[in-house]
Formats: C-alpha cells, structure tokens, sequence
C-alpha cells in the first residue's frame, strides 16, 4: 500500500525514481509524484493517475537534479487528486516529505501548528509532517550538524500512528532523511550512490546490499555514508544485507501479466518452500524452529491468525493440523482478533501468516498475543520484514517476489509449509501413525509436479471464461478442504474481475443461499475427497435442477450427462488437496479478468501490502 523511492548521489535523480515507481506499482494506489532539488529550489511535480502519466509530463525531462524522492498514494485521508498526492511540502517550500502509512493524530497536529501560524492546502494527514519538522528545524541550533536529524527526531516523537517517510530539505540539499514505525522501508547502498525503497524490487536493479530498517530506526543518508541513530541520536552500526535474488525474477519473463507468471510458477515456488525441509524416507527438519516437546505437548490450543488469502492458507491447514496434532485449531481474522478479548494464554500458541510481512493487522493481533504471553510463529515470503522480528519464530516460504496485487503461489506456499510443520509437530509428539505421515510426506514431494500437471490443462478453463464474464453474481461451493478453496476462489474473482461472487458449504445450500439460484446462473463446485462425493454430487444436482450451469473442478469420477464442464485435477491426499484445486481457479478468474479487459495485476482500490489497519 504506498510506495516509497529515494535516491542521492551523482546520477540524474529523476530516472531512478520513476523506475523505482514502476516497479512498485503492484502495491496500488491512485496518484503519483517525485520532488528533487534544483537550483536551490524544491521542484515537485504530482499527478492524479498512473506513474506513466508523472512520466509523460513535459516539466519531468527538465529535472536535473541528484537528490530526490518519489511516491506512489493509495488514499486515506483526502480522495485522489494533484493536490493530495505526495510529496507534500512545507508552506516555506524548503521540506519535502513522503509517507506511508497513516498519523493517528494528525488533526491535534495541524491545530497546533495553524495556531502558531502555518497554512495546509491538501485534505491529507502527511501534509502536517513537513511543517513540524519546518517548525522543530528553526528552535535547533544552527551550528548543530544534527540540526536535520533532530528536527525530523523531534516532529515524529509528536506523531502517533505509522509512518515509513523520507524528507529532502533546501537547507540540507546533500542528505535525506528517513524514519520508520511499522511502514516497510530498506536502503540500497552502492559505492557513492545510496537507493531508498519500501520493497526491495525498486531498487535491486541497481543494488544487492540492503539496509532493512527497524521500527523506530532514523537514518541521515549522503551520497557517502547511511548513519543509523538510537533514540538518544547515538551512532548506532548496522551492516547491509546481501540480497541473493536478482531483479529478473521481478520481471514478466514473456508472460502478458505478473500474476499469470506467478501462477505458472507455483511448481518450482512449492518444490522451493519444501526445500530441505523435507527430504525422502526422513523426518521433517525445521531449522526455522526449535520449538521442543515440552512445550509442545501442552499447548492447549492453535489460532491462525490471518487476512484475506493467507486467512483461507490457514482454513486450509486447519483439518491436516487437527488430524495430525489432535490440537484444537481456531482460524481467526488479524483485524478482528484483538477486538474481541480472544481466550489466549501460554499454552496458546499463535500462528500469524503475511507474505508481505507487513500486513498492519496481522503484526498488531502478532503483538497483541506475545502480551498475553502466547508463542508465535509468523509465516512469511519477505526476508527482515516486520513480522518476521516481533514473532518468536519465523518459517519462510520460498515463493519469491510477488508482485501482481492478487496472491497466487504464496497462498500454495503458505499452505505447503504449514502441512509440513503440521507432520514436524505430529513427529514430535508422536501423535499420529507413521504410516500415514509417510504417506502424506509422500504426497507433498509430489505436489510440484501434480501443480505442473494441472497447468498444462487451461482450454476448457478459457472457453468457460469467455462464457461468463459478462455475469453479475457467480457462486463456488464445497464440502471439507475444498470449502476453504471456494472460500479463496471466490476472493480471486472478485478482486480481479470485479464480478460479485460467493462461497458456501455445499451443505448449506438449503439452508437459505438455494434461493439465489435461478435459471443460467453459474455455480462452481469442487469435489476432491472421496467420502464427500456422493453428497456434494447431491448439493450440485439441486442448483442444475434450478437452471444453474456448473463447473466441476474434482479428481473423481462424474457423470458427464450430469455434469458437462469438468477440470480433472491429478489425484492427491484430501487434506494436501487445495493445493492442487485452487490452480483452475486462479487461472479462471484471470481469463474472466482478461475477458472483460481489466488491469489483472492492479485490480482497483486494492493494494499488494496493507500496511494499515
């Protein structure tokens, strides 16, 4: 959500930061701006739109200058246009902020600051960043060399709330300052050349050596130096980390869409996350975790605490962490779990999934837990994200850069590595037959390939697409694991295509949604456990009775009389089974996406990493 780019140093800022810009633009957001010194002047240039459109103003081709920050909004306070577009500056005109993320109090801040004689023009709540920090820099001293960091120190001590922000200054025209509390920002540094980012993709083209900042982290940086400071404006050292990725892996590879790459990546992403944690004939190894036995056997309950698609990972574990442990597994949404006083203790032990490591909720409902003196494990694809140091323990899937909005081999991920904790824990508890976990084990050594396998099968999935794109409400249905795959199926159609849909227990039907089914409608169903058939094959009869079409996506055997449109999927142990299912279904909602001549990457109103709650 927001995206964040800086850069000084002896190259022409401006081309950096519109690159960096669009390659953050899967975050999402509305308008766009930059802001560089020239000529002892701060010369910002916004637009309401597409980072595209800033790149295509006449005035971009006429900035020369080798300091600068730019920015990408996704509103909050304030609708889109120019005028709340970042960066924002002071009413001097001598300080440019950018922000992500939001000021709790921002409206006790523009009140103290209007009485002592400042001027807002913008509805936003960053608008009041670089006026203090104007005000806190003109009660320093003027011989002090901190003077920048102090003021920048002293106008975020006054904020409450989130704030990844980078400030350039006149006075200053050779450092940029940057500050974060719970808004993701990394530093690249490259000889006399130093890049400043909210992900790592904005700037790996120009470096691998990355400064992952830490909540509360100030940072004064020069084309010479990046200096970290305490509280107490201590020197403080730091050491880059070496980023082993490169930015290829960011790029579209020849596919039309990043997330129709992402899809096809999925094999190669679960035989990753499954790495050597996993390895023929021998036990799960977790070096992530030492979570020992003791502990272990008096945990008294699970949550899976979760938002959007990593929440339906966690209501696709939950049967395989029940069967396995024969512990009590609650899946709980982030942004309701700490609202509603959750019975958690230190026998509970708390599971939070983010791929971006990020997500606000999900680390608040993280911290909320440890206070209530629960274990935590967090579940993420980013390396040094936020997450990832407040949890106890950190697992890592290996899916690799992400960067279409919509979540597809990260769910996959997600779920591939919380069946295979669910087998390490049952291994150390001694829970379950090893029979049936060697057969399980098995089964997810399989799994990249059985995903390969689905992939080649797409036609009868695009010629159902052109079919019902144009249709207002469409409906998925399934029994067991394959209720929490519709769950999810149903939330890729609606953020890329737009079309109203929803997810139901097959059994539920006749207990109010049937009413909604009328003649031509489209009903999605999903059969993969054997012992479900004949009672989903039942559900799905009653909606065709009543006019629906259906797609069937199954490994089982159907009546094609009955049922005309299947996707057979390769045959896999029920509870692995939403790995293997959800493919058809993410690869229908971008064809439906597609179909209706959508953005399938950047789907409206949505942003890749909620970064507020």
């Amino acid at each position: 959500m927001c995206g964040i780019v800086g850069y000084i140093g002896n190259s022409k800022a401006s081309p950096i930061l519109i690159d960096g810009l669009l390659k953050l633009e899967y975050r999402g957001y509305d308008s766009a701006g930059i802001a560089t010194i020239e000529d002892h002047k701060i010369k910002c240039l916004k637009h309401k739109g597409r980072v595209k459109e800033l790149q295509a103003m006449p005035d971009i081709s006429s900035l020369e200058g080798h300091i600068g920050i730019a920015h990408t909004r996704w509103a909050t306070h304030g609708k889109p246009s120019s005028t709340n577009a970042h960066p924002h500056l002071d009413e001097s005109k001598n300080f440019a902020v950018v922000h992500n993320g939001i000021i709790e109090n921002y409206i006790e801040v523009k009140e103290f600051l209007t009485s002592a004689g400042y001027h807002f023009i913008s509805q936003t709540d960053t608008e009041v960043i670089p006026n203090l920090i104007h005000y806190y820099y003109f009660k320093e001293d003027e011989n002090d060399n901190l003077r920048f960091v102090k003021a920048v120190k002293k106008a975020i001590s006054y904020l409450k709330g989130s704030y990844a922000i980078e400030v350039i200054s006149l006075f200053e025209p050779d450092k940029i300052v940057v500050a974060r509390k719970d808004s993701p920002l990394v530093i690249g540094t490259q000889d006399d050349e130093k890049y400043i980012a909210s992900d790592i993709p904005a700037i790996l083209d120009h470096t691998n050596n990355i400064y992952i900042l830490n909540d509360g982290d100030l940072v004064q940086i020069s084309s010479k130096y990046v200096t970290f400071y305490d509280a107490n404006l201590n020197v403080i050292e730091r050491k880059p980390e070496v980023i082993t990725w490169n930015s290829k892996s960011a790029d579209k590879n020849g596919y039309e869409d990043f997330m129709l790459k992402e899809i096809y990546e999925q094999p190669v992403a679960i035989r990753e996350t499954i790495g050597t944690r996993l390895i023929q004939g021998e036990n799960c190894n977790f070096n992530d975790i030492s979570i020992p036995k003791e502990y272990l056997s008096k945990v008294s309950r699970i949550y899976i605490v979760a938002c959007g698609t990593a929440m339906h990972a966690g209501l696709a574990v939950k049967p395989i962490i029940e069967r396995l442990t024969s512990i009590p597994v609650e899946v709980d949404i982030s942004s309701e779990f700490r609202y509603r006083n959750p019975l958690i203790d230190k026998n509970t032990l708390i599971i939070c999934i983010s791929q971006s490591g990020e997500t606000a909720d999900t680390i608040a409902a993280l911290k909320n837990a440890k206070q209530m003196g629960s274990m935590t494990i967090a579940i993420s694809n980013v390396i040094g994200s936020s997450i990832t140091r407040e949890a106890d323990y950190t697992i890592y899937t290996h899916a690799g850069p992400e960067i279409a909005v919509a979540s597809t081999k990260a769910y996959t991920c997600q779920i591939t590595v919380l069946s295979l904790l669910a087998i390490y824990f049952a291994e150390v508890l001694g829970t379950e037959r090893q029979e049936i976990l060697s057969t399980l084990k098995n089964e997810i050594l399989e799994l990249p390939s059985k995903v390969s396998i689905t992939l080649e099968n797409t036609e009868l999935i695009k010629k159902f697409a052109k079919r019902i794109y144009q249709e207002k409400d469409i409906f998925f249905l399934g029994r067991g694991t394959d209720y929490a795959v519709a769950r999810e199926a149903s939330l890729k159609l609606k953020e890329i295509s737009y079309i109203h849909s929803d997810a139901y227990q097959s059994g539920e039907l006749k207990h109010g949604p049937i009413a909604l089914i009328e003649d031509n409608i489209t009903v999605v169903g999903i059969i993969t456990d054997r012992r479900l058939l004949d009672k989903s094959v039942s559900n799905l009869q009653e909606v065709i009775t009543r006019g629906a079409k259906t797609l069937i996506v199954t490994n089982q055997e159907l009546d094609k009389q009955i049922f005309p449109d299947i996707i057979n999927i390769p045959k896999v142990h029920p509870l692995l089974s939403p790995v293997i299912s959800i493919i058809p279904l993410q690869l229908l909602a971008y064809y439906v996406s597609k179909e209706k001549g959508l953005d399938v990457d950047k789907p409206r109103n949505l942003a890749k990493s909620v970064t507020v709650e």
